[in-house]
């Protein structure tokens, strides 16, 4: 077999056990000759413990890909797992309790419920699952979030960093084996959105989770470990290491094919 493309395609599984994979990933939107193809027979890995970021303009998949691997939406044909699970075919009762046992997602509104606290929101799909909440792991991502003062407050006596933060608990809380999070700062000031990617950064380097999130900001990418680059439904480029001038740069290469 030959040793994978440092530039493009697949992420070598070689840095540890995969929370994730997809194979020969394909989606599409309708049929015939009105069909849209927003994913065209992606392969990808997700390593363990790590923190990867998907870019691309507007309609490269990168959200599909997020919603595909999560089990958020269906596939049109390839293979999904998660962890060893191979989700792809798996009934709604399953797949539900699949993603809510082993799955914790930030989007870029805070779904917060206005009547609860932000200790009732942080426990409760758990709370909803009949599951008691480990304590000391809760304390632990509570600490690490900078929350202790603000448990008893509701939504709208928090900032929008500060429901963000709560939405990350809530995702940390059950300990998932992976975390998907989709534009989580895209609703917040640069210093707000800057506290969120450090307490996510956190989370991954303190306390072992592993985060794919979905980003349009170089400055968010540059804080993951890994960056995956779409264009038209297909992987086409990979970063190890990066910084916001370097994805920055990659991302220009974007508008010169498309405006070129």
């Amino acid at each position: 077999m030959s040793a994978p493309s440092q530039t493009a395609g697949r992420e070598p599984a070689d840095g540890g056990p995969l929370a994730a994979r997809a194979d020969a990933l394909t989606k599409a939107y309708g049929t015939g000759p009105t069909a849209v193809l927003a994913l065209d027979a992606v392969d990808v890995d997700i390593v363990r413990g790590r923190f990867t970021a998907v870019m691309g303009p507007s309609g490269s998949g990168k959200s599909t890909l997020m919603h595909c691997l999560a089990g958020l939406d269906s596939v049109t044909s390839g293979r999904v797992w998660l962890g060893e699970t191979e989700i792809t075919g798996l009934g709604d009762r399953r797949l539900t309790q699949l993603r809510r046992d082993r799955v914790g997602f930030m989007f870029q509104s805070f779904n917060l419920l206005p009547t609860l606290s932000a200790a009732e929101n942080i426990t409760l799909p758990m709370d909803i699952a009949g599951r008691k909440p480990d304590r000391a792991w809760v304390d632990t991502v509570v600490e690490t979030l900078g929350l202790g003062d603000r448990l008893k407050h509701r939504p709208a006596q928090l900032s929008g960093g500060q429901q963000q933060r709560v939405a990350c608990a809530r995702a940390l809380a059950s300990r998932p084996e992976l975390i998907f999070a989709d534009e989580p700062t895209g609703n917040l000031d640069s210093r707000s959105g800057a506290e969120v990617l450090t307490f996510l950064r956190q989370a991954v380097d303190q306390l072992g989770q592993t985060v794919v999130m979905v980003t349009h900001d170089p400055g968010a990418a540059a804080h993951s470990d890994l960056v995956l680059f779409l264009g038209d439904g297909m992987i086409v480029d990979r970063m190890a290491g990066p910084t916001a001038d370097a994805v920055l740069e990659r991302m220009k290469r974007f508008d010169v094919i498309r405006h070129g």
